[in-house]
């Protein structure tokens, strides 16, 4: 009933971890797979180590969750150990994170994780505050679809995570006739927050990636002009996903399964049983047999 098919990817429900978060261990992917989460999305992996920016990093607002945590990861190399376990251990697809300041690091921080066991690649061209990577990169269309061509030469699923910051529609469509599997729709949002009172940007690096319920009915938008501009093409849906009726808005919009991210803060991986039970329970009482009945459904209502 809830299984689906993403880019190649089998799911046994179209519950995915989002890029980072838990996103670091072979032990943390575990207890999100034994959680019920049907794919598992590494955090972003660069070439080289990064530290990430200093604190603060992360702040709780009204209606969702700014952060500025910089990217930080151990780097490709050391990150390898970790994918050979999760490979071993996992049931689930892997998918790996790729971040790169250039077309040259996103192949080669791709290549040297899909001989580690990384079962398909998220190229991160979208992260909203980090110089010289993510955003900045991703209004490179040219550059970006080169990755994706070297990519897929590895042959495994390729897919472009997507920001609002982009002309997103343009880079989607250089990436698909470059030969990407499909797409992630949306990263974070660009944004800041100030303290009234010391009177300075919060974060330290003054502007971060917004998330949480309040950027749902963007990524809703996205996911539906994406479906409709290029229709039977895989996506990722992500963007304010805290429980099942959130996941089922972007399903209808044309996601073929949905990422889960910082609803966790404040869930927990509980948050994947509660997402799979109350899409099983809408479609027994609404008498659909099969998820994919529901992908896209709201374009031909």
């Amino acid at each position: 009933m809830l299984e689906v098919e993403v880019a190649g990817l089998r799911l046994r429900n179209p519950t995915v971890l989002a890029s980072g978060v838990l996103g670091v261990s072979a032990s943390l992917a575990k207890r999100v797979e034994e959680a019920g989460a049907g794919a598992f999305t590494t955090k972003t992996v660069t070439r080289e180590p990064r530290r990430g920016y200093m604190n603060p990093t992360f702040v709780v607002l009204e209606h969702g969750y700014l952060n500025a945590v910089g990217l930080a990861n151990p780097g490709i190399e050391h990150f390898c150990q970790e994918l050979r376990e999760m490979r071993e251990s996992l049931s689930i697809p892997v998918i790996l994170s790729v971040g790169g300041g250039s077309a040259e690091e996103l192949v080669e921080v791709a290549r040297r994780g899909v001989e580690c066991g990384a079962q398909a690649v998220e190229l991160n061209v979208s992260c909203p505050h980090v110089r010289g990577m993510g955003v900045e990169l991703g209004h490179r269309a040219d550059e970006v679809a080169g990755a994706v061509g070297e990519i897929r030469r590895l042959g495994v699923p390729v897919l472009v995570k997507l920001s609002v910051h982009h002309d997103y529609l343009r880079l989607a469509e250089a990436c698909l006739d470059a030969g990407a599997s499909g797409f992630t729709a949306i990263n974070t949002v660009r944004g800041m927050a100030i303290d009234i009172y010391a009177r300075k940007p919060v974060l330290s690096n003054v502007y971060g990636g917004y998330s949480g319920p309040a950027i749902r009915p963007i990524a809703v938008r996205v996911v539906y002009e994406l479906y409709e501009a290029f229709p039977g093409v895989p996506i990722i849906g992500v963007g304010g996903v805290d429980g099942w009726e959130a996941a089922l808005e972007l399903i209808l919009a044309g996601a073929s399964a949905v990422g889960v991210g910082s609803a966790i803060a404040e869930k927990d991986l509980a948050i994947f049983e509660e997402i799979v039970r109350g899409l099983k329970e809408y479609m027994e009482r609404e008498g659909f047999s099969s998820i994919k009945e529901l992908v896209g459904l709201a374009h031909r209502s």
